[in-house]
């Protein structure tokens, strides 16, 4: 049997002891980026396996390596509890991340040079949906929809508007900074209209459709992409869901595409993710994601922060600074300094640059995971507006010691297991 604490310490301190800070930095602070969570002790305990040593090129029952009987199992136990979980016909868990599954999707229905259009990166989009400095648009033709400025909310109507003009042959749903449920049939009939594949992008909202508090975007879609972190709060990586008709094509565009061989011990740590997803005690997670994120945007509005499209309907939120003459920039480097962590973000019609930014996106995955409420989310908002507010030294020590308090009252792991995490981290 393999140790799995590892004796890290031994073998290489330097690493240890980066990991122990990494640690604690987790355990102490207030981690509200929107895209984080903790995965639970199972999650890590199986990424933290001999199922890493495994060369596995191929899928289940079709491998070019020998030795595959065990990991053909795992993966397909991943395979199986995907489909189960969101209703998909065909599944593929091999991505490393959610890039990659969104340029597998992404090249197994269209060719390089063709039109792709999605949510603009100022407006609440992502990099892999058209930036011109990500490979969206670099092997493809970009072209973007947005918002509109004064509801912060996805115009379907521009949306029909620019497909017409554009005429892509790939329509991506979703975002990475968009707070509101999004019409997956409205942009299905635009797909429909203008004959584009119709591919969603759901890595932010997985958790909160797997738990069936968000409407899913698998009855509407072609195929649909996701990451296992987030709100699913699994391991890092990706996952693609599809119709039957395009399994072929897209397994095909994982591997031999765009990946090598699979990474088992992520793909089992995914199925033990999918398992819990599947939990009535994941569901009131979920539900309890989503109150959070709803009790912190009305706080932050009750002190005078502006919420981009006025709340939530998700796990997130994205808060224009503008009316308190901050910076996005220098609102992330204060919360930081006082122990809470957010993004800087751009917000729809920024003047600033995207290294400066006027907004910041706030999530509430992690602090949920580690039992917070709505009461908490208010000595949150009370915290966030305190360094904002006062901006000196001593507040910022001051908020850090409270932050400390309050994240002390809600462990995420208990204390003869932290250095167990931190190995295993490792």
């Amino acid at each position: 049997m393999i140790d799995r604490r590892a004796r890290l310490a031994q073998a290489d301190p330097a690493i240890y002891a980066l990991i122990q800070r990494e640690v604690e930095r987790q355990e102490h602070g207030l981690e509200l980026i929107a895209s984080e969570n903790f995965a639970t002790m199972a999650v890590m305990e199986a990424m933290g396996t001999a199922l890493t040593n495994k060369y596995a090129e191929g899928l289940p029952r079709k491998r070019y390596y020998g030795g595959c009987e065990v990991v053909d199992e795992v993966e397909q136990l991943a395979i199986d509890r995907a489909k189960a979980l969101f209703k998909a016909e065909h599944v593929n868990v091999q991505p490393h991340s959610g890039a990659q599954a969104n340029m597998a999707a992404y090249l197994a229905v269209a060719k390089l040079g063709d039109t792709l259009l999605g949510l603009a990166l100022p407006h609440g989009g992502h990099l892999t949906h058209g930036s011109p400095v990500n490979f969206s648009g670099m092997l493809f033709r970009p072209t973007a929809y947005g918002v509109r400025e004064d509801t912060g909310r996805i115009d379907y109507d521009q949306v029909r508007d620019v497909a017409r003009r554009e005429r892509p042959r790939i329509l991506v749903g979703g975002g990475s900074a968009y707070a509101r449920v999004i019409d997956f049939a409205a942009l299905r009939s635009v797909a429909d209209e203008v004959g584009a594949i119709f591919v969603v992008d759901m890595a932010h909202f997985a958790g909160l459709v797997a738990a069936g508090i968000h409407p899913s975007p698998v009855p509407h879609a072609q195929i649909v992409t996701t990451t296992t972190h987030k709100t699913l709060r699994g391991p890092r990586g990706g996952l693609i869901l599809c119709q039957e008709a395009y399994g072929k094509d897209v397994d095909k565009l994982v591997f031999p595409g765009i990946q090598g061989g699979p990474l088992e011990h992520v793909i089992a740590a995914k199925a033990v993710a999918l398992g819990e997803a599947m939990t009535p005690a994941f569901k009131q997670y979920a539900i309890q994601v989503v109150k959070n994120a709803q009790a912190l945007a009305a706080a932050l509005a009750e002190r005078g922060y502006a919420i981009v499209s006025g709340g939530t309907d998700t796990h997130l939120m994205l808060v224009d600074l503008r009316p308190k003459g901050l910076t996005g920039k220098d609102a992330q480097v204060l919360l930081d300094r006082a122990g809470i962590t957010v993004n800087k973000n751009t917000i729809p019609g920024d003047p600033q640059s995207p290294f400066v930014t006027s907004g910041i996106r706030i999530g509430t995955p992690a602090v949920t995971t580690r039992g917070f409420t709505e009461p908490e989310m208010e000595k949150v908002a009370d915290m966030i507006d305190t360094v904002l507010t006062k901006q000196d030294d001593a507040t910022l020590a001051r908020v850090k010691a409270e932050v400390r308090e309050l994240t002390g009252q809600f462990p995420l792991y208990a204390a003869p297991a932290r250095q167990a995490v931190g190995a295993r981290r490792g």
